[in-house]
């Protein structure tokens, strides 16, 4: 079973380009999970592709932010959110529940280049690890998505000149250690230890993608129960159609 993980950065934006269209296959990909959607709905044409869709798009503000999560096989249940409206009006999370785990689709906040939002993206971090948490009690974890941070320096091209910028904070960074602390575990680590590894270039700078100057802040992680189960993961390098590219995980 592969799962696909991709904030698309707008999905009329993508699927315009035809670039959500191209990796739309339940052969080789079992869920698609998407990340800010910026949404309400889905095409009937994405639909077509032979997966059904679970929406929890923004209730706050319209064109932003919201996941989607398409899927080949019938979950058991949908949950939308993590039962915590603070959070939940921003359509940051989605989790589907199959026989052996839970699998969740994941837009952590952005704590802003002011870092205005820290104190929210803390607060979050804390919430959902904690909705992990008692999910886990059940079953089993898959989660993946766009955490908006580069966990150590191997995930970031200039580390030295980001220290304590967004998405490189010590807050940030340590959440990521007390999630590994807990029993997650980093799957694209588990296969690649190398730096240069990197899945989002700013949209700042032309040439961020073209010489490699970028950062790895999307993920899939599982719990420890899963870790021997896990058969490859990695990312998908040459997809265009966002400022990000979409990351993968192979499970039996």
């Amino acid at each position: 079973m592969r799962i696909l993980s991709w904030n698309v950065n707008g999905l009329r934006s993508v699927a315009r380009k035809g670039a959500i269209q191209s990796i739309l296959d339940p052969k080789l990909y079992a869920a698609v999970l998407l990340q800010e959607i910026k949404a309400e709905k889905i095409d009937n044409e994405l639909e077509k592709k032979g997966y059904t869709a679970y929406l929890m798009p923004s209730k706050d503000k319209k064109g932003y932010s919201g996941v989607a999560t398409l899927c080949r096989d019938k979950p058991i249940k949908v949950i939308y959110g993590i039962d915590n409206e603070k959070f939940d009006k921003e359509g940051r999370v989605i989790t589907l529940e199959f026989r052996d785990y839970f699998l969740i689709n994941s837009y952590f906040p952005n704590s802003r280049r002011d870092l205005s939002r820290l104190s929210y993206k803390i607060e979050f971090n804390r919430r959902i690890l904690e909705f992990m948490e008692k999910l886990r009690k059940i079953k089993p974890i898959i989660i993946g998505g766009d955490f908006n941070v580069a966990h150590t320096a191997l995930d970031i091209a200039r580390p030295r000149e980001n220290e304590g910028n967004a998405g490189f904070t010590g807050e940030e960074r340590g959440f990521v250690d007390l999630m590994i602390e807990k029993g997650y575990v980093d799957t694209f680590r588990m296969f690649n230890k190398d730096k240069g590894n990197y899945t989002w270039w700013t949209y700042l700078y032309k040439s961020a993608r073209e010489n490699n100057i970028g950062w790895r802040i999307d993920y899939f992680f599982v719990s420890n129960e899963l870790k021997k189960r896990v058969r490859s993961a990695g990312i998908l390098k040459n997809q265009l159609g966002s400022d990000h590219v979409p990351v993968y995980v192979e499970i039996d």
